[in-house]
């Protein structure tokens, strides 16, 4: 071969691997891995089979090259191109030889992977301040409605009335609970389950809010009711069963001294650059504050604050209700009590591929010597709970056992959130049920099956991404939307607006 199509070849090489560098730069966002490691799976059989003897032997150089330059450390002070098409017209105005072409390669493409994931850490800060922020609208229709609690006798009206009173421990009814402070979220919950039903005059629906939120969230459902079903309103303040010597978690939140700077500390701490932006967002999601909220840890004390109920199912904020609930009360627990949809298995492998290893810290030996990994993980946000068969166990006990040994350990046993605890206090208590009975993920999962989201019972947008706020992913925000009366003189008021979602084609 001549000197003159030695070059070409060469060059024509040189430009393949630039090329699947750029390849590599574009994939970022899907593949979880480094870019040179990119290119090195990308610079294949395929690729330097072409071209014939001559070319397959330059580009095997090449590629040893490449090779061994991954395995050096870069020349300190070493220019970095600042963009891809810089490089490109270095490369080509400077003739490279091709040990110079690959360590400035690894240089650029190392530099542009650094800046390409913390792009990604810096979207998933903003989207955690961004689903942990009040929105105006919702914040003033608080305001408005608790205005209105103190200026309108209509909105302080005795929920339900009391010739209905009796039927809140009528077991022959249906019972649905909710804990919540979001005043929209809970009453599309209420307002989807009503609609939902085959049966709204046997749905008894308890509404539980903090004493904050007491008067708004009263006045909203005494202004809006959803008969022929029976809508109580109750703050938290209201339950004489709800004291600290019953309720040790609230003492234990209070007084240990890495609390505060775990849930309001900065979050950024604990964070490196090489963190994927799945890993950042878990991180950012344990330090959210409702993780030590009295509503969050509420439906631990379901028996004892319903003490005349057998049956109860309990519903998360952020869960859309479209089919009939009922065949709920005729499911045997055989026993158990708590009915939950399992999510070790499923198709989906991000949403249903959860086990213990997933929660809990194994490199802890009270957590190694006590737990299985591999143990079955199962979902809050659609449970049927039998309160009958709870009474005679020891669940609230172990569950405040935990919370206290995570405390001393100093955070350090799970992740976050109230479930880990509840995974524990509810081993060997809980009973599956069928997995179309609650469909999760749409709060961060963004390839959303829509087919599956209109099959099941109960949707639930679990994540950051809630479909009141502006960071909800658009496509699936019309099946929480559709339960929002905008033309309601308080959402208009508020200037809470309908979202548009326009599909693509």
């Amino acid at each position: 071969m001549s000197f003159q199509n030695a070059s070409r070849v060469h060059l024509f090489c040189l430009l393949g691997v630039t090329k699947l560098a750029g390849l590599c730069l574009s994939a970022v966002g899907r593949e979880e891995l480094p870019l040179f490691d990119c290119l090195g799976r990308r610079l294949g059989p395929r690729f330097l089979s072409r071209g014939g003897d001559d070319s397959m032997k330059l580009a095997n150089e090449l590629y040893k090259i490449l090779d061994q330059v991954n395995s050096e450390e870069l020349p300190v002070g070493l220019k970095v191109p600042g963009s891809f098409s810089e490089f490109l017209s270095d490369m080509k105005n400077n003739q490279y030889d091709a040990k110079t072409f690959a360590v400035r390669l690894k240089a650029m493409m190392e530099y542009m992977d650094r800046e390409v994931k913390r792009s990604r850490l810096a979207e998933q800060l903003h989207k955690y301040f961004a689903a942990t922020t009040i929105p105006k609208g919702m914040h003033c229709l608080s305001l408005r409605l608790t205005d209105e609690y103190s200026s309108n006798a209509q909105a302080r009206k005795e929920l339900p009335t009391p010739e209905l009173l009796h039927l809140l421990s009528d077991n022959s009814y249906h019972h649905f609970v909710v804990a919540s402070d979001n005043i929209l979220a809970a009453s599309v919950v209420v307002t989807s389950v009503v609609r939902s039903s085959l049966q709204p005059e046997r749905v008894v629906f308890h509404v539980i809010t903090d004493k904050k939120t007491y008067p708004s969230m009263h006045s909203w459902f005494a202004l809006n009711p959803l008969s022929p079903a029976i809508i109580e309103v109750k703050g938290v303040h209201q339950f004489d069963w709800l004291t600290r010597d019953n309720v040790p978690v609230l003492e234990a939140f209070e007084n240990h001294h890495g609390v505060g700077n775990h849930y309001h500390g900065n979050h950024i701490m604990g964070v490196n650059v090489g963190d994927s932006p799945i890993i950042f967002a878990s991180k950012l999601q344990a330090r959210s504050s409702k993780y030590i909220s009295l509503l969050s840890h509420l439906r631990l004390y379901l028996p004892e604050l319903f003490p005349n109920l057998n049956k109860v199912v309990f519903l998360d904020d952020d869960v859309v209700v479209q089919h009939d609930l009922s065949p709920l009360w005729e499911i045997d627990l055989l026993g158990k009590v708590n009915g939950a949809v399992e999510t070790c298995r499923g198709e989906d492998t991000r949403v249903m591929a959860k086990h213990f290893r997933t929660y809990f810290n194994f490199s802890h030996p009270l957590i190694a010597n006590e737990l299985d990994p591999d143990e079955c993980a199962w979902a809050y946000g659609m449970n049927v709970f039998d309160l009958n068969a709870w009474r005679k166990t020891s669940i609230r006990k172990t569950y405040h056992y935990w919370v206290k040994e995570n405390f001393r350990s100093n955070l350090t046993l799970w992740k976050f959130g109230t479930l880990p605890p509840a995974l524990i206090a509810f081993r060997n208590y809980v009973h599956p049920i069928d997995p179309s009975w609650h469909m999760l993920g749409l709060g961060y999962q963004e390839s959303t099956d829509l087919e599956r989201v209109r099959k099941a019972a109960v949707i639930h947008y679990n994540g950051q991404c809630k479909p009141w706020l502006e960071i909800g992913f658009k496509h699936v925000q019309p099946f929480w939307t559709k339960h929002v009366n905008y033309l309601n003189d308080f959402i208009r008021n508020c200037h809470i607006l309908e979202p548009q979602w326009f599909p693509q084609n």
